[in-house]
């Protein structure tokens, strides 16, 4: 793996990307004056009617999910917001980023509870959420961890602001101008960057909350050329969020490593669901990611779901460079996936598991069982207080639960809005102020956050030891196969 920060275009041709669709039932609605389809990130308007209608019909496990919703204290109409001008996260005075995340899951819940109930009163507590954080909010700042509070909190954000950007009183104009100045480009940056340090330095969730945000942005901003640089970044990319990067091993058995499953149980989950999150929304547009590579995602994701619960999984040593370009350098190596807690959980299963075995009628027995175990999913509030409890929506239960394509007759294809096969770009540089000089605050990762999940989740230990890479597409003949 090059120790340089390739500074080349990373979009290679999106124009295959896009698939037709078969089947009218599998288009989302799409605004007039838009390029992409909307509602189309996590949610498309059938989705929401589907839960709308299997809730007031009492089916199960749609009222169960949809009682874990009304049931958390984010959701409820009186929620009042507490924006910032400058949110903090690693560094800074004071660390105010719980005050973000804490309104962006009050803002999407609120919204997700609109929808189902028809309720508008949740409506308008998410838009003054939303509104509030807009008129005030211009930075974000800190350690490297700004980072992950740019990929995390804008991915979030942007979905918050999908499920009402028709509101009278929402101001989808400002809220996109916070977006395209205050998150948008700090991912950006670090997709090219990574923060001045060597291209493996920083774990896959890094890229992928990243990755997320750039793809989410752009799709609520209409922004062809930055959904494009998402998704080929996703094919191509250099870090270790790419596909091949962070699934460098498929196995003879169907199965297929995820890096991070040397680095803790806890990473490892937190990446699996940003890879699905990221997936999912693509789909809404027309991509077919979850697809891309032989399903290269569901490979990752059945060999997670299985360590998850405890089962044997093969892992091949991986060695990774660190450091900084000009600076400070390093290597780790692990021959071994790390320790698990089959209580862990979070709540990424149900939409994974019902792509693949619902949309696409193909067999996925571990992330089934995950999900079946992991149900109903809940959101941030219900998975311990610090913030590795909120780095996903949550909610699967009640949002992607569906009936089989066979059942419905509509097209197991992602439907295709008008920027499908966006045109060509290429990363902006975005000057220097998104990176510090070589070798400064490389070594920060949020991971305190571990005890959190370790508490949440009733964890006796966690595994930790070094992690590892190597760039490779097959498995090492004389490994560990």
């Amino acid at each position: 793996m090059t120790s340089q920060i390739s500074r080349r275009s990373m979009l290679k041709a999106a124009g295959a990307a896009g698939v037709a669709v078969t089947a009218a039932t599998a288009v989302p609605a799409t605004a007039a004056d838009s390029a992409f389809a909307h509602p189309g990130l996590l949610h498309t308007q059938a989705d929401l009617a589907r839960m709308a209608a299997k809730v007031k019909s009492g089916a199960a496990p749609y009222t169960a999910g949809f009682a874990k919703l009304t049931a958390n204290r984010h959701a409820q109409s009186g929620w009042a917001p507490n924006p910032q001008a400058t949110v903090y996260r690693g560094a800074g005075s004071p660390q105010n980023y719980a005050t973000l995340y804490n309104d962006i899951h009050a803002a999407y819940q609120n919204g997700l509870r609109h929808h189902v109930s028809g309720d508008s009163v949740y409506a308008d507590t998410a838009v003054a959420i939303l509104n509030a954080w807009s008129a005030k909010l211009t930075s974000l700042e800190g350690s490297a961890d700004r980072f992950l509070a740019a990929g995390l909190y804008g991915y979030q954000f942007a979905n918050a602001a999908e499920l009402v950007r028709d509101h009278p009183d929402f101001d989808l104009s400002r809220f996109q101008e916070m977006l395209t100045k205050v998150f948008a480009p700090l991912s950006d940056d670090f997709l090219v960057r990574h923060n001045g340090a060597v291209v493996t330095n920083y774990w896959t969730n890094w890229d992928l909350c990243a990755m997320a945000c750039v793809l989410a942005t752009g799709i609520f901003c209409d922004d062809a050329s930055q959904v494009a640089r998402a998704v080929d970044y996703f094919k191509h990319g250099e870090g270790l969020g790419s596909v091949r990067n962070a699934i460098p091993v498929v196995y003879d058995d169907g199965l297929a490593e995820w890096l991070e499953a040397g680095r803790d149980q806890g990473h490892a989950l937190l990446g699996v669901g940003l890879m699905g999150t990221f997936c999912e929304m693509a789909w809404n547009q027309g991509y077919d990611l979850y697809g891309y590579d032989d399903s290269r995602f569901l490979k990752g994701a059945q060999y997670v779901a299985k360590w998850g619960m405890g089962g044997e999984v093969s892992y091949t040593a991986n060695t990774r460079a660190k450091g900084a370009i000009g600076g400070w350098s390093g290597r780790e190596t692990a021959s071994a996936a790390a320790g698990v807690d089959p209580a862990m959980t979070r709540p990424i299963w149900a939409m994974i598991a019902n792509h693949y075995t619902k949309r696409l009628g193909l067999s996925a027995s571990y992330v089934t069982r995950i999900a079946a175990r992991s149900a109903p999913e809940g959101g941030g509030g219900d998975y311990g207080p610090n913030s590795g409890g909120y780095d996903q929506l949550g909610f699967g239960t009640l949002a992607f639960t569906r009936d089989r394509v066979s059942d419905t007759g509509a097209s197991p294809v992602p439907a295709t809005s008008a920027s499908a096969s966006p045109d060509s770009g290429t990363l902006p540089q975005t000057g220097g102020t998104a990176s510090p000089a070589a070798g400064q605050d490389l070594a920060a990762t949020g991971s305190d956050d571990i005890a959190g999940w370790s508490a949440a989740a009733g964890i006796t230990a966690v595994a930790g030891g070094l992690l590892l890479l190597r760039r490779r597409d097959r498995v090492r003949r004389g490994g560990a196969e």
